[in-house]
């Protein structure tokens, strides 16, 4: 006698019917799981980068230190909690398939590279442009200035400086001291006039050749130059001292208060390229990592699909 025939309900299976009804289902369900996680992988990591970088590159971090190190310290503990998660997930020997690990993986690496890339790409933006605008505003501006009349003491909080008409670098009396680096120095002077004192300077590094009436740095050349950038740099300062103690010594000349400069056209346009520069640096990166992380994204995506996470 024949066994009688089975079917599929027999065992608990699904009719043909409803198991392609729950494959359809399956299938939109999943495809809805990452669209969210695209969005959140795109946005995520953005938003941490256009935090850090703003915060370690604009004027808040020069202003008001304790809210650049608050806002950086949030936005790195928040970068570690999807750290923790897809190291939960990854170690977890009961994972659930539909929580996609690998959008979780993937979503740590991002936010890892935002924060630091937004710190790194920051700070640089803060020492080239930031800072050094920031020095220069809280500092004076002075104008009309006789090297014979002026003596270094009395501007003291120069920031910025145009000289009076007629100035000029005196570069038969320029100096270089070499201590790896040539520091240069050239007395700004005014008329053919010997002055009692030399206490302004254009510095430069390795425009000179270190002897003598040898002097080439920033705008030494230029007829209209008239302006100095004031130096504001610890670190090089004590170099061009010795630099300039040496010209008082070869020329026989006197340096009560040195100040230095660098030798510019017109210094109050520097300046405004700094701010400009900040500006211009910020926008430039925050549409260029949403650009980078869109194609991060879909790529990340695109081989997800093919080794059939999605």
């Amino acid at each position: 006698m024949e066994p009688a025939a089975t079917s599929p309900l027999d065992y608990g299976a699904l009719s043909a019917p409803h198991a392609e009804q729950r494959k359809i289902f399956l299938r939109f369900q999943r495809r809805r799981m990452n669209a969210s996680a695209i969005m959140l992988n795109l946005f995520a990591p953005w938003l941490i980068f256009c935090t850090t970088f703003a915060a370690t590159a604009l004027s808040v971090r020069y202003e008001f230190p304790f809210v650049y190190e608050l806002m950086v310290t949030c936005t790195f503990f928040v970068m570690l909690i999807p750290c923790g998660m897809a190291a939960k997930l990854r170690l977890s020997r009961h994972t659930d398939s539909e929580r996609e690990p690998t959008w979780h993986t993937f979503l740590a690496i991002c936010m890892i590279i935002a924060w630091f890339g937004g710190f790194v790409l920051g700070d640089i933006n803060y020492v080239v442009y930031t800072r050094p605008y920031c020095d220069m505003m809280n500092l004076n501006t002075y104008t009309d200035v006789s090297p014979a009349m002026r003596r270094g003491q009395q501007i003291m909080d120069a920031g910025t400086v145009q000289f009076a008409t007629g100035s000029r670098l005196d570069i038969t009396k320029s100096m270089g001291f070499k201590s790896k680096t040539l520091y240069c120095v050239a007395p700004i002077t005014i008329g053919n006039t010997s002055l009692p004192t030399y206490d302004f300077w254009a510095v430069g590094t390795d425009c000179c050749s270190g002897g003598k009436s040898n002097f080439h740095c920033s705008d030494w050349n230029s007829p209209r130059a008239k302006g100095g950038l004031r130096l504001l740099s610890d670190k090089t300062r004590p170099f061009y001292r010795l630099a300039v103690q040496q010209a008082e010594t070869a020329y026989g000349i006197k340096a009560a208060h040195p100040l230095f400069f660098t030798w510019v056209k017109d210094p109050m346009q520097l300046v405004e390229e700094w701010r400009q520069g900040a500006q211009q640096a910020l926008l430039f990166w925050i549409f260029g990592h949403l650009v980078i992380q869109a194609f991060f994204v879909v790529s990340a995506s695109l081989v997800f699909a093919r080794i059939g996470s999605l």
